[in-house]
């Protein structure tokens, strides 16, 4: 955001920035329940799975985890690379998980489940690794999942999973191909989109964690915010930007629902 923007508005940070601190992650009540169960599930050294339309706030929901889960007793790793062959995808779990990768996948595998056991004997700590975008793994990859999870004749959980995904990740894994995945999965946790009050309350938060000390949005602004985003966190972050720039260009120091649909038409969302 330009300094025009702050300035016009006595803002002291970037409300609607990526960069979020984790204090100031939101997290709403349905969010809140939703990662209780992540949590939960983990604490358990079972897997999970969270789905949500693009945008939804998926990515705050694994931040928020990662930051309550102890860190003494929780070794989370983070994947985003999953449009990989088997090979490669070993590849970058090993990177991960602090691996030397090796030359095979059969290599790599038994020196991910050796690393995984490590950690549980020596450090007393559950590995986590959360896959994101999962919707996207290819089926040879997808497939391989399930033995990654098998420790001692499948006796021992000592590698969680949580598979982060659009909605037609369920039905990927409903296949017969990956049924044995499914099944090992414990918990499905669904973000749905926000609702007119939700969208409100996440507009009014941002800014006053931004500084701000009086409403920007007027009540109907908020409105046609929420009915043009579709109550998705990210677009209605690229949507109250461009209002918050447009109202400093025009010297406005409040947004109605006018100045909001001008400010629709200058974004990709139009």
């Amino acid at each position: 955001m330009s300094d025009r923007v702050q300035q016009a508005f006595g803002l002291i940070r970037q409300p609607f920035d990526k960069d979020v601190p984790s204090e100031m992650l939101w997290i709403d009540q349905g969010r809140e329940q939703a990662l209780e169960r992540l949590i939960d599930t983990v604490q358990h050294r079972q897997h999970a799975l969270v789905e949500g339309e693009s945008g939804v706030g998926k990515t705050c929901v694994q931040r928020a985890l990662k930051e309550q889960l102890s860190p003494v007793h929780f070794r989370v790793q983070y994947v985003v690379h999953v449009t990989l062959g088997p090979r490669d995808f070993y590849r970058q779990l090993c990177y991960a998980l602090g691996i030397e990768p090796k030359s095979t996948p059969a290599a790599m595998f038994e020196a991910i489940q050796r690393e995984c056991i490590a950690n549980s004997a020596e450090h007393r700590s559950h590995s986590v690794v959360v896959l994101d975008e999962a919707h996207l793994m290819p089926d040879s990859t997808l497939g391989h999942l399930h033995l990654l999870t098998n420790f001692h004749w499948d006796s021992e959980p000592l590698l969680s999973l949580v598979l982060v995904g659009l909605p037609e990740l369920t039905e990927r894994l409903r296949l017969g191909v990956h049924r044995s995945l499914l099944t090992r999965i414990h918990t499905k946790v669904e973000l749905p989109p926000g609702s007119p009050e939700t969208t409100a309350a996440y507009v009014r938060k941002r800014l006053s964690d931004a500084g701000a000390r009086h409403e920007i949005f007027t009540a109907d602004g908020l409105g046609v915010l929420h009915e043009l985003s579709g109550g998705l966190l990210r677009s209605i972050d690229v949507l109250a930007l461009a209002s918050l720039r447009l109202a400093a260009s025009q010297d406005s120091r409040l947004i109605d629902r006018e100045l909001v649909r001008k400010a629709f038409h200058l974004t990709p969302l139009s």
